[in-house]
């Protein structure tokens, strides 16, 4: 069995909590529910966004010489266009693998508007 301590600096390290940070705010205890929500909505929009470069480094790293012939990712301004534009190019020139990446990766990106 492993010590709660050894647990929690693990986890900060390693697991779900690796690239968040702690903080601590005094606030008036009326604003505590909103700044939870606020708090809560950053940590989804944080991994959505971690999930979708994921989905757009492996679409790359198995079908970019084939879907990127006169394409340049650097150019376009972030993560969301640069992902749309790959998962667009995925479902029109890959294969069947290819257009079912895409289409995930359209629908995470999709998810994140909502």
């Amino acid at each position: 069995m492993i010590p709660a301590n050894k647990r929690v600096r693990k986890y900060r390290s390693q697991g779900g909590a690796a690239d968040l940070v702690r903080v601590e705010v005094l606030i008036p205890p009326a604003a505590r529910d909103e700044v939870l929500a606020l708090a809560s909505r950053m940590r989804a929009e944080h991994r959505l966004t971690k999930e979708l470069q994921s989905l757009l480094d492996n679409a790359l790293r198995l079908y970019g010489p084939r879907i990127l012939d006169n394409v340049d990712l650097d150019r376009l301004p972030d993560l969301r266009s640069r992902a749309a534009v790959a998962a667009r190019a995925m479902i029109e020139r890959g294969d069947a693998r290819a257009f079912a990446m895409g289409r995930k990766i359209l629908d995470r990106d999709n998810a994140r508007e909502n």
